[in-house]
């Protein structure tokens, strides 16, 4: 039984780890100047503004590995969330949110 439960532990702490050991983990200076968090959330990982006039608010969840993610993003001073993509580039991550593929805006992040 301690066995089953030390075993489950370390398995939670391994998966934990895969999530922190990603790129797109970590703070991030958006064009505007505000300061966005990057975190693991569930099978995702949520975009959050931590400072500007939405500070709290999460603005994105995205999903994938190795640079490159996708999911949806919210551009919070329209309230309208979009289809969105992200990739990192050293320490640039190159945010994009489009509609139905074919008008997109771009921003470029760095990493703080």
């Amino acid at each position: 039984m301690i066995r089953a439960t030390i075993f489950a532990a370390a398995l939670l702490v391994s998966a934990g780890s895969a999530f922190a050991d990603e790129a797109i983990v970590g703070n991030w200076k958006t064009e505007a100047g505000d300061t966005a968090a990057i975190t693991p959330c569930a099978d995702s990982y949520c975009v959050t503004l931590k400072t500007g006039k939405y500070a709290g608010r999460q603005i994105g969840k995205m999903q994938g590995k190795g640079g490159s993610y996708t999911g949806e993003l919210t551009d919070p001073s329209e309230d309208k969330t979009y289809s969105g993509s992200g990739a990192i580039s050293g320490n640039s991550l190159k945010m994009t949110g489009c509609v139905l593929k074919i008008f997109c805006k771009s921003q470029t992040w760095k990493r703080l």
